[in-house]
């Protein structure tokens, strides 16, 4: 059976379906699974070793051009690509009008959430199937629910992300032992304050003697890391990353701190002990899968103290280690 699964973007929502796909490998080996998503994030889908084959769009970009030729040519290219893998079937898991668009190029049944259960209940209306799935909890088991009934198995009861990180990651020269400090989000609210970090990594190293490092995505990012190790000589800037070496630094961390951000999600998905900083959301909706090794501190206005955050990590550094 071949079946393409189309989860297009965010960064957290791919990192969610992980899971799925690693139940689907363990209840289903013989399915031959290709994954259709946004080219920025294709690396998270290269991440899990059952994934055999993944797709790229580039709607973020193709939507801005939509005039041009150069698009509509993508566009068609990449339709063609889909149709000539002829699917079995395909399983839309996002729910929305824009993954079930792409999701017809293939001219494949598609299965996915019913009208009650998807994010844009209008979706529902293109699928050849469409299941139920309680709404209310989280991503990761939403996920999970959907592709149990989709491929008729019953959902394992272990939940395990299944992540391998290739070769191709590898980051060279890396300062042992050191801990990620992953400073960086989508908008201002969600920061914790660079005094905070430099107080907490400041302690982690008189305590431990370590290095931490700092990854970055883009300008504003760099500055604010550049700030916070200015006076630390033990904390690296990261060099500019693409997302399997950002995994390779994570999944070679003594622990990750992190405010809301997809890579605080992929440490996660990594295993690693993970203390979650929020400010300005909710770790009930946003959080880390929370274990003995992954904990969420903060919310909604709500800034978490370093001395919470310092103790917190230690005692999920000390779980994992015993774990």
């Amino acid at each position: 059976m071949k079946v393409l699964l189309v989860r297009l973007s965010s960064m957290g929502d791919l990192i969610h379906t992980l899971p799925a796909v690693n139940d689907l490998a363990q209840m289903c080996p013989g399915v031959e699974l290709h994954w259709l998503c946004e080219a920025g994030f294709a690396d998270i889908a290269r991440l899990h070793p059952f994934v055999k084959k993944v797709h790229t769009m580039a709607w973020r970009q193709w939507r801005k051009k939509l005039g041009q030729k150069e698009t509509w040519q993508s566009i068609g290219r990449l339709k063609t690509d889909l149709q000539n893998e002829r699917y079995d079937f395909v399983l839309d898991s996002q729910g929305l009008l824009k993954s079930v668009l792409f999701a017809k190029f293939t001219a494949s049944p598609i299965k996915g959430l019913d009208k009650q259960s998807a994010r844009e209940p209008l979706a529902a209306w293109f699928y050849r199937q469409a299941f139920a799935v309680e709404k209310g909890r989280n991503a990761v088991w939403r996920n999970r629910k959907l592709f149990a009934q989709v491929f008729g198995y019953e959902m394992p009861g272990r939940q395990t992300f299944g992540l391998a990180v290739p070769e191709s990651g590898r980051l060279n020269d890396l300062k042992m032992p050191f801990y990620a400090a992953l400073h960086a989000t989508s908008r201002d609210s969600k920061l914790w304050p660079v005094d905070h970090w430099i107080v907490l990594l400041r302690r982690l190293h008189e305590a431990e003697n370590c290095f931490v490092y700092l990854p970055w995505g883009n300008e504003p990012e760099k500055l604010r890391a550049e700030k916070i190790a200015e006076n630390l000589p033990f904390a690296k800037v990261c060099d500019k990353m693409n997302l399997l070496q950002a995994a390779y630094l994570l999944d070679n961390a003594c622990g990750v701190i992190g405010v809301d951000t997809g890579l605080l999600h992929l440490a996660n998905a990594l295993d690693k002990p993970v203390v979650g900083i929020f400010t300005d959301t909710d770790p009930a909706k946003t959080g880390v899968q929370v274990s003995d090794w992954a904990k969420n501190l903060g919310g909604i206005a709500q800034i978490p103290t370093v001395e919470e955050v310092y103790e917190i990590l230690k005692e999920c550094v000390a779980a994992k280690r015993n774990g």
